[in-house]
């Protein structure tokens, strides 16, 4: 059986937790509130496309390209990134909740994460650099040996970054939240 191929394609309101999104390419293709959770998303190609409002908790997406992937208020809860294909992975979120998710150990430069929950996400060892975290909450995030050079966390929130094991050269901080820096020191800011 052969891939499929999908152009410029549009998917609104399917349910793809019972039956699984026909394995294929899907370039510059739009899906909008569609059900992936606890389903397989595996083995898939998407370059270009957009994800709006769509639930992919717990989906498995091993193997998976995402390529110039923009995700628009979905629920990402539980994903595991780092099974993604790593070849050309590109993305941005906006509004997402990503609550447990991992990106351990990801090469993902200059992504943006734009108003997203973050909430335990584990970045271990994952190259975040130039990546924009524009008021985001990073409540019970893990960064150890991770790459922020040049990240910005100036509008972020809920942050706990050891600068003593993390990488960052040049990052960006507000004022308020260097708080975020210093939380293994134990130190009392008023």
């Amino acid at each position: 059986m052969g891939t499929s191929f999908w152009f410029d394609q549009e998917f609104i309101k399917q349910d793809y937790t019972e039956h699984k999104l026909p394995k294929g390419d899907y370039e510059n293709c739009r899906f909008v509130d569609c059900k992936f959770a606890k389903g397989f998303l595996d083995n898939q190609n998407f370059v270009e496309c957009s994800f709006e409002g769509c639930d992919f908790t717990n989906t498995n997406i091993a193997h998976t390209i995402f390529n110039d992937v923009t995700f628009v208020d979905c629920k990402m809860v539980g994903l595991q990134f780092e099974t993604c294909n790593p070849l050309l992975s590109t993305f941005q979120f906006k509004g997402c909740n990503l609550s447990v998710a991992s990106f351990y150990g990801m090469n993902i430069p200059q992504t943006l994460f734009e108003d997203c929950k973050l909430h335990q996400v584990d970045f271990t060892q994952a190259q975040l650099k130039e990546c924009t975290f524009h008021v985001s909450d990073f409540k019970d995030a893990t960064f150890d040996d991770t790459d922020l050079e040049q990240a910005d966390f100036t509008s972020a929130i809920n942050f706990n970054i050891d600068p003593t094991v993390n990488h960052l050269k040049k990052s960006k901080f507000s004022k308020d939240g260097l708080i975020g820096l210093l939380k293994k020191y134990d130190i009392v800011v008023t």
